[in-house]
């Protein structure tokens, strides 16, 4: 039986053998999902993926693309947002 901790599927289990012929279960983190437009809700192109921890130690120029709303818009919503302001 598994610690209380590792018993819900939040982590997923990898079956492994050992050098001693033991086989265990490691628990590892499931990936999160991918970025989704907040607008129209389609996956965002340029956005890393990983752990908070992952995402961190990479480049700010790495976790999401250099635009406004760059990270939470599609550059299609983006594009229309932008221009719905210098519209108005």
């Amino acid at each position: 039986m598994p610690r209380p901790g590792y018993r819900s599927r939040t982590f997923r289990r990898k079956r492994l053998r050992t050098p001693g012929g033991k086989n265990v279960i490691h628990y590892i983190k499931k990936k999160p999902g991918k970025a989704h437009c907040a607008k129209c809700g389609t996956v965002l192109a340029g956005t890393a993926r990983g752990s908070e921890k992952q995402i961190r130690k990479l480049a700010k120029t790495q976790r999401r693309p250099q635009r406004p709303y760059g990270g939470v818009l599609c550059s299609r919503c983006a594009r229309q947002e932008l221009k719905k302001k210098a519209r108005a």
